[in-house]
């Protein structure tokens, strides 16, 4: 099973860029998506952003991230 994670960038370097993970920081390869500014939004995987996702659907994901650390979630199944 793969997890993505989403994540805003801040600052880019070469083929690394510098993201912001709810309230991390690190940096993550970009090779997979060049085009990638400053403000995007990312989903990553393994150290990599592997695509470049809306806004809107970002913030959404990192609140359901929130409720699943935090332990509140319910399960489907």
């Amino acid at each position: 099973m793969c997890l993505g994670v989403p994540a805003k960038v801040i600052k880019i370097e070469s083929e690394k860029a510098l993201v912001d993970v709810m309230g991390s920081r690190m940096y993550v390869g970009i090779v997979f998506v060049p085009e990638v500014k400053i403000s995007d939004f990312v989903l990553l995987h393994a150290g990599q952003a592997m695509t470049i996702i809306d806004e809107v659907y970002a913030k959404e994901s990192i609140e359901e991230w929130r409720r699943v650390l935090d332990g509140n979630f319910k399960s489907s199944i």
